[in-house]
Parts: structure tokens; C-alpha cells; sequence
């Protein structure tokens, strides 16, 4: 077994495992996005999921720069994550520079941002959409069959393990708990936030520390983000124990490790 094989299992295994009556949205949607650049040659990537209102919201990414590309697509209404959900198939753009006239606002944007391919996965099941994966990578290329299948694998999974909660709650609860998640994710800016301005980072390297702290202690992130909102937790702690892991150089128990 080749060392890809063995993560890719480690990542459908750690998504599967949130498949619990507890399960957290927005946890599972960090790990498909963290799997997926683990995985894949892609360099950031985030998970647009649809609210109560139908209406598409960013529920995870990982890096500041994904989050705030995906909020522009949001507002500008146009992109390919957009119109992967719309469509409900894959949005493969090997190079923008090439692509551009099909979504001329996000194309400036990406490429003002260093990036130059994009690929976008519906989430669904069956006929059900529920968001999209949008992965991207700072050179033009494509995605080879199996590559575009792992990651469209990783997108169903993650989209059973949301959809799997309309099976113990009707539609109303399910549709309060996915905003709740959203809310939660808002909690989780807030405190990136003031680690980033306690510990003078940026935002990335702000959550970095952030999940590096939950991992440590086996706490949810977004119970975490609470905690060092309401000063239950002092944000010199969690960023002290952050440099000394990068220091000895550890890998959190729940990290992907690509070949």
C-alpha cells in the first residue's frame, strides 16, 4: 500500500467517524477541505453550504485568502463553485488565464490572489445539493480521473455525514442546526481574530494555532473559540503551545501526511 492509499483511507476514516448523532458540520466540513488539499495538487480550498434560506454560505476553508475569495464569489453571484451547485456537476478550470470570460470578476480576483486553477465539486445525494467543494491551486493543470473521483468521493462523504442528521430530526431542526453551524463559524472568525491580534499574526497562522490547541486537548474548535472569546481559555496559552509544536516540529494526531 502506497503512502497516498494509506491517507486517503485515514481521511475517509476520520470523516466517517463524525458520522455520530452529535456529529459538528462544520468540524466534518474542515477535515474535507483539509483532506482534499492533503490528498490532491491543490494549494487551499473551502465549503460553500447552503442555510435556511437557500442561501450559499461559507462554512469552512483553509486559509484566509480561500475564505475571502469564496465570500467574493458569494457577493458577485458568479464562479465556479456557483455554478458546480447550480449545475450539479464538476467545474474543472485547468488555467484562468484561458477561462477567464466565463466568470470575468472571480477570474481577476483569483489571479490577483496567485491563483490560476480552480476546481469545484458539487455536494450532493442523489438529486439533493447541499454546497460545493472548491479547491484551488496557485498553476495552471488539471486533475486527472482519479484525482477529480477522490475528490468528489471526499465531497459525498462529507455531504452523507450532514445529510444523515435529516434522519434523526425533520427538516426544520436540521435546517437550525445547519445554521447554527454557520453561526458557529462567525464564532470561530471572532476568535481568530483576537489570537491574531493578541499574539500579532495573521489570521492563518491564528487558526493554525487554533486547531493545533483543540487537537491537543481533544476539544471541539468551536468550543475552543468560546472559550477564548469569553477569556475562559487565555489566548497566550493556546499561542504558546502552538510555537512549541511547530518548534518540535509534531504532527497533530488527526493530520494527513501525503507521500
Amino acid at each position: 500500500m502506497t503512502g497516498r492509499e494509506r491517507a486517503l483511507i485515514a481521511a475517509f476514516v476520520q470523516l466517517a467517524d463524525t458520522l455520530v448523532a452529535d456529529y459538528d458540520p462544520v468540524e466534518l466540513a474542515q477535515e474535507l477541505v483539509d483532506a482534499a488539499v492533503a490528498l490532491l495538487p491543490v494549494t487551499a480550498g473551502g465549503v460553500l453550504l447552503v442555510d435556511y434560506r437557500d442561501q450559499l454560505q461559507v462554512l469552512s476553508s483553509t486559509s484566509e485568502a480561500a475564505r475571502l475569495l469564496e465570500l467574493f464569489e458569494l457577493q458577485s453571484r458568479a464562479g465556479p463553485c456557483l455554478t458546480a451547485f447550480r449545475d450539479g456537476h464538476a467545474v474543472l478550470v485547468e488555467d484562468l488565464d484561458h477561462d477567464q470570460d466565463r466568470w470575468p470578476a472571480f477570474a481577476r480576483r483569483a489571479r490577483e490572489d496567485g491563483l490560476r486553477s480552480v476546481y469545484a465539486l458539487p455536494m450532493r445525494l442523489r438529486e439533493e445539493r447541499i454546497g460545493a467543494l472548491n479547491l484551488f491551486a496557485t498553476s495552471p493543470g488539471r486533475l486527472d480521473e482519479d484525482q477529480v473521483a477522490i475528490a468528489q468521493a471526499l465531497a459525498d462523504v462529507a455531504t452523507i455525514g450532514i445529510v444523515h442528521a435529516r434522519v434523526l430530526a425533520d427538516h426544520l431542526t436540521v435546517a437550525a442546526h445547519l445554521q447554527g453551524a454557520l453561526n458557529t463559524r462567525v464564532v470561530i472568525e471572532q476568535a481568530k481574530g483576537l489570537l491574531a491580534e493578541h499574539g500579532g499574526l495573521d489570521m492563518d497562522a491564528a487558526f493554525q494555532a487554533l486547531r493545533t490547541h483543540a487537537r491537543h486537548t481533544n476539544t471541539r474548535l468551536a468550543d475552543l473559540a468560546r472559550a477564548v472569546i469569553s477569556r475562559e481559555v487565555d489566548a497566550s496559552a493556546v499561542l504558546t503551545q502552538h510555537a512549541s509544536r511547530d518548534i518540535a516540529g509534531g504532527i497533530g494526531a488527526n493530520d494527513v501526511e501525503p507521500e
